[in-house]
């Protein structure tokens, strides 16, 4: 699976997804511009020392994406969907792009993608969900969609070290 990060702009948030895409074996995916450095403090603690575990790729903007990526398939995480997001399929390859946390993927984006754009049900009272968690949110669906693949077989390692006292 594949993470796709629309200009973010705290740095907190891109390190915990950072660090949920390390334990899942998913790729990250940054577009610029981003509300922060790389190289900051917060990301890395959010992100713990798992960083280093973590392929990200940065993008100057969506084209360069979408030029570097010409057959991807990807689910746009908005909450103007009509579709909800345990409705899609998603395959092993697929992207899950989320948009920056004060105003989400752009239009004029949404448009081209109106066949896979995906939301997570919500009161109306509410706006949004923190974006860490949204990306969490529909990430493992899509991981749980696809037999969550090499982490079946970590997990079964680590029981197996826990009955052996290791």
């Amino acid at each position: 699976m594949n993470i796709i990060l629309h200009q973010p702009e705290i740095p907190a948030n891109t390190g915990n997804i950072g660090r949920t895409c390390a334990a899942s074996g998913t790729s990250l995916h940054l577009i610029e511009p981003l509300g922060f450095r790389l190289k900051e403090k917060e990301i890395r603690r959010a992100g713990l020392d798992y960083w280093s575990k973590l392929e990200v790729s940065t993008y100057v903007n969506f084209q360069e994406f979408t030029e570097k990526h010409p057959r991807a398939k990807i689910w746009m995480a908005t909450t103007k969907a009509r579709r909800a997001y345990t409705e899609a399929a998603y395959g092993a390859e697929d992207y899950l792009m989320f948009g920056k946390e004060s105003a989400g993927i752009p239009e004029e984006i949404l448009v081209d993608y109106e066949e896979t754009c995906i939301r997570i049900p919500m009161l109306s009272s509410i706006r949004s969900l923190n974006l860490s968690v949204s990306v969490a949110v529909v990430l493992y669906e899509a991981l749980r969609q696809n037999g969550f693949r090499e982490m079946q077989r970590a997990g079964e390692l680590h029981r197996l070290k826990w009955r052996q006292g290791n």
